[in-house]
């Protein structure tokens, strides 16, 4: 699911990236704990998620680099062309 939540940021769909985020938190290490861990509000966590929220980069990062940690899981990017993908360029 953190995999997922990722992929969706990278892929432009904030508000299912921040939706699989929370959910991923809420079914692994809670917000509370996370809160203790990156000693940041439980509540702060909660807004920069929601819907309307905004986590920032340092935040989101933040936030990753410790679920990472607890799940003893590295994320990498891997770089793809278009053409790799099947998607086609298109000038307009």
């Amino acid at each position: 699911m953190l995999t997922e939540a990722v992929d969706s940021f990278l892929s432009g769909d904030v508000d299912v990236g921040k939706a699989l985020l929370r959910d991923y938190i809420k079914a692994t290490v809670g917000f509370e704990t996370l809160s203790r861990q990156i000693n940041k509000p439980s509540k702060s966590l909660h807004r920069m998620l929601s819907p309307s929220g905004n986590p920032g980069a340092h935040n989101f990062f933040e936030i990753l680099s410790c679920l990472q940690n607890n799940e003893g899981l590295e994320l990498v990017v891997t770089a793809r062309h278009h053409s790799d993908t099947g998607l086609c360029d298109t000038a307009l």
